[in-house]
């Protein structure tokens, strides 16, 4: 506010204590209220033809076709003092949790997580892990970072202690999977464009399961 407002506030608050502080205007009409026959017609427009329109749509509605400028919040207020508009909270979009699979090897979670693993005893590293999906059994190397040749090392460790994983559950990194358009050998052959991890787990006979999402690949 203003320093000559200050000075009559700060006059008030001398004169009549804390109830002078209160806005005079509290509790009388806006002088910028709608008439009464405007908040009727439009309650009774709402109710007939938009009565399945949020409020916010609604007043674009009512301008649009009615003439009836009406600030968004004020239908609201309206609306809900009606009983014509409940607030309506969005829940959260349902993820269905997969199911883990049933025996060691069909699915074998590969990721590279950056972190300063060593604090500062050390530079930030990559941690290359590997993690059963049905016995949540560990592997992991440390790269400096997310490489085809520290996948490669990672997987080859993993095949030398457990054997050849039947799939591994990836992002979409294009160390693992790429979205290129295949070249015209790969279309005269029929062949799928395939990164180099790619053409290894295909010559192993490892299929690449990529997650949906984020949210599902960290879980």
């Amino acid at each position: 506010m203003s320093y000559r407002q200050g000075r009559r506030i700060h006059k008030r608050y001398l004169e009549e204590g804390d109830k002078g502080l209160i806005h005079r205007n509290r509790g009388q009409p806006s002088n910028r209220r709608k008439p009464p026959e405007v908040k009727e017609a439009v309650l009774r427009l709402y109710g007939e033809q938009y009565w399945d329109f949020g409020p916010t749509l609604a007043s674009e509605k009512l301008f649009e076709r009615d003439g009836y400028e009406v600030d968004h919040e004020t239908l609201r207020r309206w609306l809900s003092g009606a009983g014509l508009w409940e607030k309506q909270r969005k829940r959260p979009k349902h993820r269905q949790w997969r199911e883990p699979k049933a025996h060691f090897g069909e699915l074998v979670q590969l990721d590279g997580s950056h972190h300063r693993w060593f604090e500062e005893r050390g530079e930030k590293g990559c941690l290359m892990d590997m993690v059963d999906d049905a016995t949540g059994r560990t592997l992991g190397i440390m790269s400096e970072e997310e490489t085809t040749v520290a996948a490669m090392e990672v997987l080859m460790a993993w095949i030398e202690k457990y054997g050849i994983p039947k799939a591994l559950y990836t992002d979409w990194k294009n160390v693992y999977l790429t979205q290129r358009e295949p070249s015209l050998e790969e279309q005269l052959s029929g062949e799928l464009p395939l990164t180099q991890f790619g053409r290894a787990c295909q010559k192993l006979d490892i299929e690449i399961v990529p997650a949906s999402s984020p949210q599902a690949k960290g879980r």
